[in-house]
């Protein structure tokens, strides 16, 4: 299980750029935390969520993309593999 702390949400962000994707906070209408921009390796996140909404968010896009191992970043190896637990139940 992944805490909702900020330093959760800080190795997330690090682990989508050990993936090539950029995580940006904008404020929009947008109703889901976050949001992949069509093949452009952004991730939008709307700025105003709460802190567990954000966390929630960026999760539910690791699991729907395809993430190279061999680029996780050893020091993001233990929230990685948390995730990829919540990858595998669905």
């Amino acid at each position: 299980m992944v805490t909702f702390t900020q330093s959760s949400l800080d190795k997330i962000e690090d682990l989508f750029k050990d993936q090539g994707y950029r995580v940006r906070y904008e404020k929009g209408t947008f109703k889901t935390g976050a949001c992949v921009l069509q093949n452009s390796h952004v991730v939008v996140v709307n700025k105003f969520s709460n802190l567990e909404m954000k966390i929630q968010s960026l999760i539910a896009i690791l699991k729907d993309i395809d993430i190279d191992e061999s680029r996780v970043n050893e020091k993001h190896i233990a929230i990685y593999t948390q995730i990829a637990k919540l990858k595998s139940k669905r």
